[in-house]
């Protein structure tokens, strides 16, 4: 640790020194002066509070409640292929004395505006990355490994420690705390600098996290590769929504309370077979194919090498599936993943896909770049960092088995469920889907969470979740630190969250 502070001391010295005499209250212009190692600071200007907007654009609602801030823009080139963007807001007062990180979606290329917005609405000095390409396709993968590794990783680390060069330099003081903040792709490179850069971040929010990169890819690609070969497979709407219904039907009360919900979906034992039509076809049932989509959607089928179980959707998550099975985004992901990465063929297709061969090319050429895999959060747990991990039961995109069976694996390699309770929490959320939305409370607010945690030690024993309908709030529920989940108190309204605990399942 006393390495890591000195080289960055000196870091910041070393950028004053050369000609940024900078401090507190000091001209945005002045950042460009910034002389830092691998780095070209291409933009360094005051924006007037209100006054953001994208290009072509007007400031929209979110941009215009925003204070002046001095946005400051450059390019990373840790490697000769490196062509990394990055952004860094520092607000020109209010500053909370801390710093916030935020992360991206699937193969994006751009950096995050709205999420850079919310942040310094909150007061923090804020960063964004486009991850070292531009554009949503992993067609920037072939033939450059090295941009592949500034997606994977590199390029939040290297944007966290040069954001934190800036700031430090323009005002004067290290931040008091730093946070990272990210959802889906988001998620994944929350949980990989925990995993590998564990002293970026004090506190870290990984909500939906593809952590399991990979195997999310080859799950959407074994679903689309059969509805693609059988058109008679597919399950459309009116049998996406039949499905849905039989299982609440089968499931809902479970967890001891009929609410349209289920809260524990590793109970749920539903087979779509009950559901296969005994004569003619219509719409009160499904043909034996669409039962076989069904399963196989549901399906945990494992890596024939390793044993580990490649998790399906959980059951309730059936309104969020497409004709062509997984969401829209899981399927060009997982299209992209294989043609442009694993193969290195942009002529590659989903028809050519073979489960058991190709789910273990792709973990092996992968070899921990993109996934997050690495269970081992000793370092980061024990210098301090906390991390909270929220997922949706109801997720299309991406499974929230990913996220149970890797905290799972955590407490089999640190042995200690009270180690890691202390300081890595999982929230699993009844009827959300992907980061959001969902027939279930999807509305919450992990920041102060995070904050209450990092901050005072207040451990968050539960995180107060609503659902809205027509902006009014509806429902409210508390969400529970895996594995506990909320119980209804038989008594009260169950539509609010003061009727319910946190109790073993």
């Amino acid at each position: 640790m006393k390495i890591l502070i000195t080289s960055f001391t000196a870091a910041v010295l070393a950028a004053l020194i050369s000609g940024a005499s900078l401090g507190a209250g000091a001209p945005c212009e002045d950042l460009s002066r910034l002389a830092l190692s691998g780095t070209a600071i291409t933009l360094a200007t005051k924006v007037e509070a209100g006054a953001f907007a994208l290009p072509g654009q007007t400031p929209s609602a979110a941009f215009r409640s925003l204070p002046a801030f001095c946005r400051v823009a450059a390019t990373l080139k840790p490697t000769a292929d490196s062509d990394i963007k990055m952004e860094v807001w520092l607000p020109l007062s209010g500053w909370n004395g801390k710093f916030m990180a935020v992360g991206n979606g699937a193969f994006s290329g751009a950096i995050s505006y709205p999420a850079l917005a919310a942040s310094l609405a909150r007061g923090y000095a804020v960063s964004s990355t486009d991850t070292g390409h531009e554009g949503g396709s992993a067609s920037f993968a072939l033939g450059h490994p090295e941009k592949v590794a500034d997606f994977g990783w590199r390029a939040v680390h290297e944007t966290t420690a040069t954001s934190k060069k800036i700031l430090t330099a323009f005002y004067a003081t290290a931040p008091k705390f730093s946070y990272w903040n990210g959802c889906s792709a988001g998620g994944r490179q929350g949980m990989k600098e925990a995993q590998r850069f564990p002293a970026d971040f004090d506190g870290i929010i990984a909500g939906a996290p593809g952590l399991d990169w990979t195997s999310r890819a080859g799950q959407a690609n074994r679903v689309a590769k059969e509805l693609d070969r059988s058109e008679t497979s597919r399950l459309l709407r009116p049998q996406r929504e039949l499905l849905h219904k039989a299982v609440l039907d089968a499931c809902d009360a479970i967890d001891g309370v009929k609410d349209g919900l289920i809260a524990d979906p590793d109970r749920c034992n539903f087979d779509p077979a009950t559901l296969q039509c005994t004569g003619s076809t219509s719409s009160a049932c499904l043909t034996p194919e669409q039962v076989r989509t069904a399963q196989l959607t549901y399906s945990s089928p494992k890596n024939p090498k390793t044993g580990r179980p490649i998790t399906g959707l959980a059951r309730g998550s059936e309104l969020g599936w497409t004709d062509l099975g997984w969401s829209a985004s899981a399927r060009a992901t997982g299209l992209d993943h294989f043609r442009f990465i694993v193969f290195q063929d942009p002529k590659w297709e989903v028809s050519q896909f073979s489960f058991d061969s190709d789910i273990v090319r792709a973990e092996e050429t992968d070899a921990g770049t993109i996934n997050a895999l690495d269970p081992n959060l000793k370092p980061f747990l024990d210098r301090g960092g906390k991390l909270i991990q929220y997922h949706g039961w109801s997720d299309p995109q991406i499974s929230p088995g990913n996220s149970t069976q890797y905290y799972s694996r955590v407490l089999e390699a640190l042995g200690s469920q009270s180690k890691v309770e202390a300081s890595y929490r999982l929230f699993m959320v009844p009827g959300m889907a992907h980061c959001g939305g969902g027939e279930g409370p999807n509305t919450f607010d992990m920041v102060a969470a995070l904050e209450g945690w990092v901050e005072r030690g207040s451990a968050p024993d539960q995180i107060l979740a609503t659902h809205s309908t027509n902006n009014r709030v509806d429902r409210t529920r508390p969400l529970c630190p895996y594995p506990l989940i909320a119980s209804y108190n038989e008594t009260g309204s169950i539509d609010d969250a003061a009727h319910f605990s946190c109790r073993a399942r």
